[in-house]
C-alpha cells in the first residue's frame, strides 16, 4: 500500500464468511487468529449477513483487504524498468543456460531470426511454471513442483454485490472479488477453478504448451451452482469471460494452500538462481533473498 498505492483499489468492502460444515476453521477460531496477528476484524452488518444462507454460514466478518489493478501495475513497472535503464527484450525465449567459455553464464535465446547468446554474470530464472522447462533443457535437475490449469470466471455481479468482495473460508468454497482491470468480478472456486493438475517430477510436459493446447470448456456453471447455495444474492450473475492460466505451487503446499517463496541459489550452475513467488507481495521477501545472494557473492 505504501509503495504502490496508485495501483491499489480500495473502494469496496471485503467480507470473509465461515461455513458451518466442511470448514477447516470455526468462526471463533477465525476471530482468534485475527486478534493474534493484530488485523482489523468486525462482525458484518445485518444487511450483509442477509445476502447469505445462514443455515450454511456460521459467521460473516468485515475485514480490510484490497485489490490491485493489473494494468496500472504493469504500466508503472514498465516505466520503472525504463527509468532504471534496464533493457527488456520481448518475444525472446531462453532455450538453455550454460557455462560461458570465458567465465560466467551464457543464455542461448530464441529470436524471430534464430538463436543468439547473451553473456551474464548472474541469471535469475523467474519463469514461474517454466522454471523446470529451462532447467531440463539445460541438463540441470528439476525442482519438485505441482501445476494446475485454472479458470477464473469474470462476471458481472448483481447490484447488491458490486461494491463487495466475498470469500468463504476455509475449505471447498469460493471467492468473489473485484477485478479492476476489466471492471468486473472474478469468481473462483476451490473445487472447480482447477481443471487439470499434475506433478512435474512424474510428468514433464510443458505447462504453458499444455495450457495453449487444452480445450477451454468453462466450469462456471458448476462454480455458480455451488456458490448460490451459500450466497443466494449472487443469483442473476452474468458470465462475461474467463481467465485461463497455469498455477504452480510446491508439493508441500497441497495440504494447506500456503504460498512460500521458492529460492534456489546456484541451482545446478554457479550464479544460476531459481525464484518463484506465488503472491504479489512475495516480491519484498524475494528481494531480501536476492540481496543476501549478492552479499554472499561479493564476500566469496
Amino acid at each position: 500500500m505504501a509503495e504502490f498505492g496508485d495501483c491499489v483499489v480500495s473502494n469496496f468492502d471485503k467480507y470473509y464468511a465461515v461455513a458451518r460444515t466442511f470448514s477447516k476453521v470455526t468462526g471463533q477460531q477465525f476471530q482468534r487468529f485475527f486478534d493474534r496477528i493484530g488485523a482489523p476484524l468486525s462482525p458484518a452488518p445485518s444487511r450483509i449477513r442477509k445476502l447469505f444462507d445462514l443455515r450454511l454460514i456460521e459467521e460473516v466478518f468485515a475485514v480490510q483487504e484490497y485489490a490491485f489493478d493489473a494494468d496500472k501495475l504493469a504500466a508503472r513497472t514498465a516505466g520503472a524498468l525504463e527509468a532504471a535503464g534496464v533493457e527488456v527484450f520481448l518475444e525472446r525465449e531462453v532455450a538453455l543456460v550454460e557455462r560461458h567459455p570465458q567465465g560466467g553464464l551464457r543464455l542461448v535465446c530464441g529470436t524471430p531470426d534464430g538463436l543468439h547468446g547473451v553473456k551474464a554474470g548472474q541469471v535469475f530464472n523467474c519463469t514461474y511454471a517454466g522454471i523446470n522447462r529451462l532447467l531440463r533443457a539445460s541438463g540441470l535437475p528439476p525442482i519438485p513442483m505441482k501445476h494446475e490449469l485454472t479458470e477464473m470466471a469474470l462476471v458481472e455481479v448483481p447490484a447488491p454485490l458490486r461494491d463487495l468482495g466475498i470469500t468463504v473460508m476455509c475449505g471447498p468454497f469460493f471467492s468473489v472479488m473485484p477485478f479492476p482491470a476489466r471492471g468486473l468480478h472474478t469468481l473462483s472456486h476451490v473445487r472447480y477453478t482447477p481443471h487439470v493438475a499434475w506433478n512435474d517430477q512424474a510428468d514433464d510436459r510443458d505447462p504453458y504448451e499444455t495450457l495453449d493446447q487444452s480445450p477451454r470448456v468453462s466450469q462456471y456453471p458448476y462454480m455458480l451452482r455451488d456458490t448460490l447455495r451459500y450466497l443466494p444474492a449472487l443469483s442473476g450473475c452474468v458470465h462475461v469471460d474467463s481467465l485461463w492460466e497455469v498455477k504452480t505451487v510446491l508439493p508441500a503446499s497441497e495440504a494447506d494452500d500456503s504460498r512460500p517463496i521458492l529460492m534456489r541459489a546456484h541451482h545446478g550452475l554457479p550464479d544460476l538462481h531459481c525464484v518463484m513467488g506465488a503472491k504479489i507481495d512475495n516480491i519484498y521477501d524475494a528481494l531480501e533473498s536476492v540481496d543476501q545472494i549478492s552479499r554472499s557473492r561479493r564476500a566469496g
